[in-house]
């Protein structure tokens, strides 16, 4: 590929990444993002949706490295377990973490990812607070567009105490990246079981009260023509829907 054209193609993965609290502008997608983003042994169906999930601007914002190993929290078909295997490459792992109980957006089953041998740094885990904290340490755990969640009242779920757990999963350094539904600001809760979203302020509160700290937000993600009212399934809004980028960091020195 001639230079201008390499120029395009960082131009175009680059759009939307925004500056993390306290750290500089990225100047470009990392090499090994853009290769997780482009290997063909992604399904059709996960490429079909990188125009509205903005996977290069997402991974560039979280940070995730080469050799990371990085636990994953409701999968679902694995969107983002694909890319993130590529990213850590084959010196990394990344850990997904299956939910006990089924709820609407949420598969409680495996999603084939470890056990396709394009994604040999795949594996799985129950998730349950004992093989969390089992699975550590780890340099990152991500949940996308579910740790709401994790407050759904058919969980039942101590989710303070789930934090504290991955908290304790994570080296010192480590990051929590959240990216999740926006619900209507000052609702808190108030629309997790019925709308399938939650607070972004919540969110923040609830994540820092266990020692974590907030060092970045990004509006890549963001649609403010989102009525905040509609379901998240709702085929007006689908795919579209208004979602903060939050990353989180354990306090002490990276590795």
């Amino acid at each position: 590929m001639k230079k201008s054209g390499v120029l395009v193609l960082i131009a175009a993965l680059t759009a939307g990444v925004c500056v993390p609290v306290g750290a500089e502008v990225p100047s470009a997608v990392p090499a090994y993002v853009a290769a997780a983003v482009a290997n063909p042994a992604r399904p059709a169906e996960d490429v079909a949706r990188d125009e509205a999930r903005k996977p290069a601007a997402v991974l560039t914002f979280a940070g995730v490295k080469p050799g990371w190993r990085v636990l994953e929290l409701i999968p679902g078909k694995g969107y983002f377990t694909r890319l993130l295997s590529g990213v850590v490459g084959p010196q990394g792992h990344v850990a997904e973490a299956v939910p006990q109980v089924a709820a609407a957006d949420v598969r409680q089953v495996s999603n084939g990812v470890a056990a396709d041998p394009h994604f040999a740094n795949v594996g799985e885990i129950a998730m349950t607070p004992e093989a969390i904290g089992q699975a550590g340490p780890v340099d990152m755990v991500w949940t996308s567009q579910n740790y709401h969640d994790l407050h759904l009242s058919k969980f039942h779920q101590d989710v303070v105490a789930l934090d504290r757990t991955i908290y304790a999963a994570l080296r010192p350094g480590g990051i929590f990246f959240i990216e999740d539904h926006a619900a209507a600001a000052g609702t808190g809760l108030q629309s997790v079981d019925a709308l399938h979203r939650i607070d972004e302020a919540f969110v923040k509160q609830e994540i820092e009260s266990v020692g974590f700290r907030l060092v970045g937000e990004s509006e890549a993600l963001r649609n403010r023509s989102d009525p905040h009212t509609l379901k998240v399934f709702d085929p007006s809004i689908r795919g579209h829907t208004d979602q903060f980028l939050l990353k989180f960091q354990k306090p002490g020195r990276a590795r």
